[in-house]
């Protein structure tokens, strides 16, 4: 059991080691609605969503991916697995399915409590909604490929672990929205992340490498959707943008193209003719 928590902890590392307080004032919900959804910011705010941010879930794939061909990482699911039947022979209880989705509810819910996130209702729900499908098709796809049997020998859909990945995709979003305004919100949702995790593999859905695949999955999705959303969001809505600053402009002052133009007579050693110009 030890061996367990520890290694995901190892994993799960980005918990907080400080808490600092939130002076969010308490308002109406109905302001908070309306302040929250119709007021968009002018620029997407992120929190970091650098490119280098990729790497670190980009590792966790690949250490779960290397159980395929790297036999001291298959050794250890299959201890872990011993650990388990030996700890726990006959668990079977289930709360991960409903701790997956606790971060993503935890963020909406303080939302309506005054607790603003980085992006809008909007932004975020869109940002949200990427993060989803990105996750989904990746996941369930190697599902299908990976063909890995299940500890429990139920179906060969073992890697990577889908609850996981959901669980984790919430943890990341948690953190990119509220992580700003106290640490206490990320390592909330990493902690259900992360207990989504350790149930996953005691109830013996799932080997230890499926987990951490899972996890590397979650995060990679919700910050490469954060990555993104900026250039997707400004790339739609520029052209609307422009057409809105132009609506009131009167027609002759509108942009157009700028030309002009000149003929003129001219007499060059015993010749008349004219010359023409024309600037673009």
């Amino acid at each position: 059991m030890k061996k367990i928590i520890y290694l995901l902890l190892c994993f799960a590392g980005l918990s907080a080691s400080a808490q600092v307080t939130d002076t969010t004032k308490k308002i109406n919900i109905a302001d908070t609605l309306k302040k929250d959804l119709f007021t968009a910011p002018d620029t997407v705010k992120h929190l970091r969503s650098k490119s280098w941010a990729l790497v670190p879930p980009s590792v966790l794939v690949a250490y779960g991916a290397s159980n395929f061909f790297f036999k001291p990482v298959r050794r250890l699911d299959v201890s872990i697995n011993n650990d388990i039947m030996e700890d726990a022979p006959n668990f079977k209880h289930h709360p991960e399915n409903f701790f997956q989705f606790t971060p993503v509810v935890l963020v909406y819910g303080l939302n309506l409590v005054g607790v603003h996130g980085k992006n809008t209702f909007i932004d975020r729900t869109m940002i949200f909604a990427m993060a989803e499908v990105m996750m989904s098709l990746t996941t369930f796809g190697i599902k299908k490929v990976s063909h890995r049997l299940r500890p429990d020998g139920s179906d060969y859909y073992s890697f990577p672990s889908g609850h996981t990945a959901n669980a984790f995709l919430g943890a990341e979003f948690m953190a990119q929205e509220l992580g700003d305004k106290s640490l206490a919100y990320s390592a909330i949702g990493y902690s259900f992340a992360t207990a989504t995790g350790i149930l996953r593999m005691y109830n013996r859905d799932h080997w230890f490498s499926d987990v951490v695949a899972g996890a590397g999955f979650g995060i990679l999705s919700t910050k490469a959707a954060y990555l993104l959303y900026p250039y997707i969001r400004n790339r739609l809505f520029k052209a609307g943008r422009e057409k809105e600053d132009n609506r009131d402009v009167p027609a002759e002052l509108k942009k157009e193209p700028k030309t002009s133009s000149i003929l003129l007579p001219s007499y060059s050693q015993g010749y008349l003719g004219m010359q023409f110009s024309m600037q673009f």
